[in-house]
């Protein structure tokens, strides 16, 4: 802890020339400004890139069939064909590492023909035929009633949850679906449950477009009978689904007569690589944004080391006579160490002050205008701050340790000859 004769000291050395001490902390405020501007955009990209893979499990994979590139026993080449629920039981049996393995049928969509009824309000919904597991795949904020159940999909029951944008446009203001009939392709299914999407981007619109039923009751209602779309698949924890792939491919390859080297008879689209890709270039651009940012404190803290040295040699007479009457290399030192820090370090933190304040605004003028694509909560953590923190410190003994030198080097009686 500092006597108050040092702070007197350090204070009044500090203020000698204010408009030389203002400068200098400048550099300083200015580079720890720009570092914790720069982590934050990284990662106001990162939220705002990562919400366009929505909730969903990220360690999942999508899958669906394409023509086949290769003839294989006697089958042609260019053939097309169908997954059957068969497969998804295979995939479940033959591959315990897998968690969820969710079929899924669909017809219409966002931009398709007007498909669902209620009375005299039609409307153009998507429709999807799913198992119940897919809402642990992606979450779903349910709210009202349930999502489809098992007793749905053996009982072949045709229930439904629908989407806020679907109550909206079937119903009236303050009206309760729950109970209510909806005809689908004229096919009338009851509503067990709504929802509402989490996104906070990305698909929000079409999710809210959105109405689920019994995967059983989809096909027995549109004639797809056991056939599957596509399947979304997940990985068990702590084992990447990428890892997964090629015994996935192997089991539906020789199911289907496809050449085992025919990668291009099934589609995918794997949501696990994507996501580790995404993280590894923020993690690139986290990186730069340190690189730089530390450049550009470091040389606000070679201001600092180069006005020290000036101090040092402004005040040569005054350590010389501190060291005529006994003042130790280290208490010198030490003064100019602690002149340096407090410096740095105040300047720094007025820096992060100003930045946080930037960040506020940035936040602020989001909020209120709604998200915009690929950037959203630019933020800094506080081990950022924590970092930031030890750079000043680390960066203020650094610009005051080659003055220090220079002033305990001094002989008191060649300081005492300067005038």
């Amino acid at each position: 802890m500092f006597s108050k004769d040092r702070w007197d000291e350090i204070l009044e050395a500090l203020s000698a020339n204010k408009f030389r001490t203002l400068l200098t902390a400048f550099g300083v405020f200015w580079g720890i400004t720009i570092l914790v501007l720069l982590l934050a955009l990284t990662n106001g990209l990162k939220n705002g890139v990562t919400a366009d893979f929505g909730n969903f499990a990220t360690n999942s994979m999508f899958m669906w069939t394409q023509r086949t590139s290769i003839s294989y026993k006697g089958m042609p080449k260019g053939r097309t064909f169908n997954y059957k629920l068969e497969d998804v039981e295979a995939l479940k049996s033959e591959i315990p590492e897998l968690k969820y393995v969710s079929p899924r049928n669909q017809l219409g969509g966002f931009n398709g023909a007007n498909n669902v009824t209620r009375g005299t309000k039609t409307g153009a919904f998507q429709v999807n035929g799913d198992y119940p597991e897919f809402i642990k795949q992606q979450p779903l904020d349910i709210t009202d009633g349930r999502f489809i159940s098992y007793s749905d999909i053996n009982a072949k029951r045709k229930s439904c949850v629908i989407g806020t944008d679907v109550v909206k446009g079937l119903y009236n203001k303050g009206e309760n679906p729950l109970g209510t009939y909806i005809k689908i392709n004229g096919v009338n299914f009851m509503v067990v449950g709504t929802f509402k999407t989490s996104n906070s981007q990305g698909d929000q619109e079409e999710d809210a477009n959105t109405i689920y039923v019994p995967f059983t009751s989809f096909g027995q209602a549109f004639n797809t009978g056991n056939n599957v779309g596509w399947m979304a698949i997940t990985g068990q924890d702590g084992i990447s689904i990428t890892s997964l792939k090629p015994k996935i491919f192997d089991v539906i390859k020789a199911r289907h007569k496809i050449d085992p080297k025919d990668d291009r008879a099934i589609g995918n689209f794997d949501l696990s690589e994507a996501f580790g890709r995404v993280n590894g270039l923020f993690a690139i651009l986290g990186f730069v944004g340190y690189f730089v940012g530390s450049l550009v404190l470091m040389s606000g803290v070679i201001g600092i080391s180069n006005i020290m040295l000036i101090v040092v040699k402004e005040r040569t007479k005054e350590i010389g006579v501190r060291r005529a009457l006994g003042a130790s290399p280290w208490s010198i030192k030490s003064q100019i160490l602690q002149e340096s820090l407090i410096l740095t370090i105040v300047s720094g933190m007025v820096g992060i002050s100003f930045a946080a304040g930037i960040i506020w605004l940035m936040n602020y003028i989001l909020d209120a205008n709604g998200p915009v694509e690929n950037f959203a909560n630019p933020s800094v953590s506080m081990s950022v701050v924590f970092t930031a923190l030890f750079i000043l410190v680390v960066s203020g003994l650094l610009a005051g340790l080659i003055p220090a030198n220079s002033a305990t080097k001094m002989k008191p009686v060649d300081a005492l000859r300067i005038d």
